[in-house]
């Protein structure tokens, strides 16, 4: 019987979210900034990369339903044996890497995570992957009907 493990915490939420509150803390620290001062034209610079920043933690604070999803599937795939496969996705992103790490503590197997480290590609080329335009399909009813 899978032992239910609780995701809702606050302890768990401020871990799994650290990007987004980085990325809060850096734009609204941009945004404070006085460049204005030093010249008017500044301010157009800086104007985008609070509304970058932002928009970056908006969207991992956001991501908090598809995390809890996410740690229940993980934690049914693993509780009965353990399958480094179904991890791999995960390592691909930092957000990925620390649901991980607080499913294999929950499933008392933190050593593995060395292991599935080694799944993680160079940054470069996750760079080049995340960056990258990918073809997405979308199939409707109609479809399946034919």
């Amino acid at each position: 019987m899978i032992q239910r493990y609780n995701i809702q915490t606050l302890q768990r939420f401020i871990y799994l979210n650290a990007y987004a509150i980085l990325l809060l803390v850096v734009g609204v620290g941009i945004g404070v900034m006085p460049l204005y001062k030093i010249s008017f034209y500044l301010l157009i610079p800086q104007i985008l990369l609070v509304i970058v920043f932002i928009k970056g933690s908006y969207g991992i604070f956001t991501s908090w339903e598809d995390k809890k999803r996410k740690y229940v599937v993980l934690m049914e795939r693993n509780s009965k044996c353990f399958r480094p496969d179904t991890f791999s996705e995960y390592m691909q992103a930092p957000c990925g890497r620390l649901l991980v790490k607080i499913v294999l503590e929950d499933l008392d197997q933190s050593d593995k995570y060395k292991m599935l480290r080694k799944q993680r590609q160079p940054f470069f080329k996750e760079l080049k992957n995340n960056c990258a335009t990918k073809e997405v399909k979308v199939y409707t009813m109609d479809d399946y009907k034919k």
